[in-house]
């Protein structure tokens, strides 16, 4: 007991070092300091802000967020008089020594270098933009987004260029928060993305309601349109943007979004163990390969909480829990990290898109590397309220779930109010390993302005459910054309009329009882609606009525989805 008492005293005296500010280093100092009093806790940061809102950024540059100060969610003089941790900013940590416990320093005001010797250290050096070695990436008026001095720089050249038309290079959300807010200051925007859709970690089906949105907001897409090299034009007053497919494309200015690299080469050149996509590995309690070095944030790999393998999620989120739970570590707390489930959420104009867990396209990739997880997904269109109440609107969902047990794999979501709640209960019960049954007996908040006494939570798991129970098989259009079923729509002939799927036959619902006998009991019967609602109730009378039939999910609504994206 009483070598015990010495060793909790002596942790509580330790000096802990921390590189690096913003969501990860600040949240592990400030907790750092909540464990310990006697602790000497020093952060350093070589940029001139030690903790800010990078997440902000673009609505700064959109002027949503008019004060520079605002972004400040920390400055030295609060970490001292608050936290009594000293903070030196615009110092960079050239190097670590791992054998003396100690890190290299340089002042980047005075030019002084120096060393400071720990007990424990932290590494929160984040990411960088990725800045590709493309032919002319570095002239004038290319930007990346990453720091308040970055978005300083944008804000000057569109004043001082009179910037009238854009090009957004990446269309994750960083790029499409971007386009919005280039949009808010009247300049046109292009967006050039490589895959064939916007938002990698969406499934390309359900990004076209993205791509809709921003076209009805007018902007342009370049999709599936690798970026080759930039150049000046002929009179050098514009900026060139040269596709793989040969497209050119003339602008103002050009921003990179193409997503970020972690900033591991003080790790590396330390000797610390890296990993396949180049960030550090940690165990789950953040330490690193050295038992006196943790690392958090967009620095590091973890597991992601879904499929168990290694990946790279820069969020803020996951930095801050990191940074809380290095500090519980490293004072003698067991606290563990789970893993990342990349829950996100981003505001395109007046639509909303939010997701949880992982794509079926991220599934589809680790069944290549053998990591085959079994699954099935569903799309539903349900109400964000009562549909009695006014302004009712449309959220579209796209759930995954495994078909060996029914747990939720991962979710997807897109439409006006209320998107990011139901993503949020979602990423909750995925946390908590819960399966569709879960979310058919979820008890949510009801009231006619904010939900439904069925929630689009519940409808969720209740149609998934009807998938495992076997109460209405689904099948999916990239499946069909595979097979020689019939294709019934169940719509009313004025909206056949307006649009069908090649092969379909239409017997509306509420004659279909009338017409039973007319069906081929011999073939299997797939089901059409607009959605996927009227369908399976069509579903379900032809199996009571001994029929081989399923309900195509989504219905003629993810039909036209994919025919857009073919088109692309």
């Amino acid at each position: 007991m009483l070598r015990d008492l010495h060793k909790e005293e002596q942790l509580c005296r330790q000096k802990v070092l921390v590189v690096g500010g913003v969501a990860g280093g600040a949240s592990c100092a400030a907790r750092a300091r909540r464990l310990s009093e006697e602790a000497e806790i020093i952060v350093f940061d070589r940029g001139p802000h030690v903790s800010f809102a990078n997440c902000g950024l673009p609505y700064y540059i959109g002027d949503v967020i008019t004060k520079e100060q605002d972004l400040l969610i920390a400055t030295p003089e609060l970490f001292k008089n608050s936290f009594n941790i000293e903070v030196r900013v615009l110092s960079e940590v050239q190097a670590i020594d791992c054998t003396q416990s100690e890190i290299v320093v340089k002042n980047l005001k005075t030019g002084q270098v120096y060393r400071e010797q720990y007990d424990s250290l932290v590494l929160a050096t984040g990411s960088q933009p990725v800045r590709p070695q493309l032919p002319g990436v570095d002239l004038t008026g290319i930007f990346t987004l990453r720091t308040i001095p970055d978005s300083q720089l944008i804000k000057e050249w569109i004043a001082e260029s009179r910037v009238k038309e854009a090009v957004v290079v990446g269309g994750g959300f960083i790029g499409l928060e971007m386009t919005e807010n280039l949009t808010r200051r009247g300049v046109s925007v292009t967006i050039v993305e490589m895959l064939p859709h916007v938002i990698p970690t969406f499934d390309p089906e359900m990004a076209v309601q993205i791509h809709d949105k921003l076209l009805a907001n007018g902007v342009n897409l370049c999709l599936g349109a690798p970026v080759i090299a930039f150049s000046h034009s002929s009179d050098n007053t514009k900026i060139e943007v040269m596709t793989e497919s040969g497209k050119q494309l003339t602008c103002d200015m050009v921003i990179l979004t193409m997503g970020v690299r972690s900033e591991a080469t003080l790790a590396r050149e330390a000797g610390l163990e890296i990993g396949e996509l180049g960030g550090i590995r940690v165990n789950d309690q953040m330490q690193t390969s050295n038992e006196r070095i943790w690392a958090v944030g967009d620095v590091i790999e973890v597991r992601d909480f879904v499929t168990g393998e290694w990946t790279l999620a820069p969020l803020a989120g996951p930095a801050n829990r990191q940074g809380r739970i290095a500090a519980d570590a490293i004072f003698g707390r067991s606290r563990r990290f789970r893993g990342v489930q990349t829950t996100a959420v981003c505001q395109i104009f007046d639509m909303t898109v939010a997701s949880t867990g992982i794509s079926e396209g991220t599934l589809k990739r680790c069944a290549e590397r053998g990591n085959r997880i079994p699954y099935e997904k569903v799309y539903l269109y349900p109400q964000n309220h009562a549909d009695y109440y006014p302004q009712a609107t449309t959220i579209a969902i796209k759930l995954i779930f495994s078909t060996e047990d029914g747990r939720i794999l991962g979710a997807q979501a897109i439409g006006g109010e209320g998107v990011e709640k139901r993503i949020d209960v979602i990423a909750m019960a995925i946390q908590m390993g819960a399966s569709v049954y879960d979310l058919e007996e979820a008890e949510l908040c009801y009231a006619p302005q904010v939900g439904s006494a069925k929630d689009a939570v519940n409808l969720a798991g209740m149609v998934a459910a009807n998938i495992l129970q076997e109460d209405a098989p689904t099948v999916h259009w990239d499946n069909i054309s595979q097979t020689e079923s019939i294709i019934l729509d169940v719509r009313q002939p004025e909206e056949f009329a307006t649009g069908h799927a090649e092969r379909a036959i239409n017997i509306p619902l509420d004659s279909l009882r009338q017409s039973i006998e007319d069906l081929d009991r011999e073939r299997e019967i797939s089901v059409c609606c607009e959605q996927g609602k009227w369908s399976y109730y069509a579903c379900r009378v032809l199996r009571l009525n001994g029929f081989n039939c399923h309900n195509i999910s989504g219905g003629f609504k993810n039909y036209r989805a994919l025919k857009q994206l073919e088109q692309q």
